[in-house]
């Protein structure tokens, strides 16, 4: 197939892409600089110029395309709100162009939007349309195209890592070194799934071949990590204080960051391992964390 790729040049599209080119796949990709171009060019692949707030430009790289897989989004996480927004707004304009077709469409959404109550693991086989997550709109958005006949197909994220970054942890860590100690709330025992952003790559590929309309699929390796842990490895890298907040001094400390850091964010993968046979290898969250280089410059 020829796949139209957005977010190709970006942390995870990057990986994504090299997995469905030895599919045998081609891939156009989706960049908005020369730079991008040219990298996308030397992996194999061709570029297609463009950018999210360009709807027409999106429209354009879907019509040349047999599938389309959507990992572009803003991560500017203190504008989180109005950039799910601008996502409902971009899959909205993809689907317009598949409707019609048997063209798949898979789209990114959270691990989150699975939540199926206290102490219950997220699920894929939990939508709530009203969840309070803005990231609901990616999956309010595709549901609309399901509803038109688009076969959308959902992947579902959690914390996705390496030793250079790794979900919200990025930008956590910024936070720490800003402050001057790693906080946690309270205990500490919400827990954040992850995993390593090889093994989420893969799982694209086997979604696109192989995936269901209208199915939503759980890129976890690991189900859940304490908040506690994760603070103790940073705290160790940064060589910063470890502390436990109320929750009303975690407004303070975390600014934009506090709706996130008491989440408890359980996520199972069982399902899609048994219908995908995906089986992740990468190194756990906890290993990466201990391996990177805390006195670089941040990427997020």
């Amino acid at each position: 197939m020829r796949v139209f790729l957005t977010g190709a040049t970006g942390f995870i599209g990057s990986r994504v892409l090299p997995e469905l080119l030895a599919a045998g796949h081609q891939v156009l990709g989706l960049t908005r600089s020369d730079g991008g171009a040219r990298s996308l060019e030397a992996a194999g692949a061709e570029a297609h110029r463009g950018t999210l707030e360009d709807l027409n430009s999106l429209r354009a790289g879907a019509e040349q395309a047999d599938a389309v897989i959507h990992t572009a989004f803003d991560h500017e996480f203190s504008n989180f709100v109005a950039n799910c927004e601008k996502d409902r707004r971009v899959i909205g304009a993809l689907g317009d162009v598949l409707a019609g077709s048997d063209r798949p469409l898979v789209i990114t959404s959270g691990t989150g939007i699975g939540d199926a109550g206290p102490g219950q693991p997220a699920l894929e086989s939990v939508f709530n349309p009203e969840h309070p997550n803005p990231r609901i709109a990616s999956e309010q958005a595709g549901h609309v195209l399901l509803d038109a006949g688009v076969d959308v197909r959902v992947m579902r994220l959690p914390q996705v890592h390496d030793t250079v970054k790794q979900g919200l942890i990025t930008p956590f860590i910024d936070i720490s070194r800003e402050k001057g100690a790693v906080a946690y709330i309270g205990e500490g025992a919400n827990r954040w799934p992850a995993a390593h952003v090889l093994d989420v790559a893969k799982l694209y590929a086997l979604v696109l071949d192989g995936g269901e309309t209208g199915a939503r699929y759980h890129a976890v390796a690991e189900e859940g990590i304490t908040a506690r842990r994760i603070a103790e490895v940073v705290a160790t890298g940064l060589g910063l204080p470890l502390v436990s907040l109320s929750p009303a001094e975690a407004v303070d400390h975390f600014g934009w960051f506090a709706m996130f850091a008491g989440l408890d964010m359980r996520a199972s993968s069982a399902w899609t391992r048994a219908q995908l046979g995906w089986q992740p290898t990468g190194p756990g969250l906890i290993a990466d964390l201990e391996a990177m280089d805390y006195s670089a410059t941040s990427t997020a």
